[in-house]
């Protein structure tokens, strides 16, 4: 949200994938809260495959960002690639860093409670 906040802060409007990348992150989060507070199992998955698709779009826009900023490679694997490097070395501004690294801790946190809550 923050950077959604910044976005328009400064006078811009969100492209489309901005915008089904907040939404479909806020709906993970929903359902999420949704599953800790019923204890639902499917709603858990369900909410880490939205979280999926939210973060592929996430990342298509760190991708997009490298290439433009930093002449990141238009190959997926080494674009992507690419776009950590400029992450881990201060190349982004650090409050994409911030976010590209904390949506990392979030998803693969899900991920684990996800895989936990199945077999416990």
């Amino acid at each position: 949200m923050f950077l959604l906040v910044k976005w328009g802060r400064g006078g811009r409007h969100a492209p489309r994938i901005v915008l089904v990348h907040v939404v479909l992150n806020l709906t993970a989060i929903a359902a999420w809260v949704v599953f800790l507070v019923t204890g639902a199992l499917w709603i858990a998955w369900a909410s880490f495959a939205v979280l999926t698709v939210g973060n592929g779009f996430g990342d298509a826009l760190m991708l997009a960002r490298a290439r433009r900023v930093h002449g990141a490679s238009d190959r997926f694997g080494r674009g992507y690639a690419d776009a950590l490097r400029a992450v881990f070395t201060g190349r982004m501004p650090a409050h994409v860093a911030f976010h590209a690294l904390f949506s990392g801790v979030v998803y693969f946190g899900m991920l684990i409670a996800c895989i936990l809550a199945s077999v416990g």
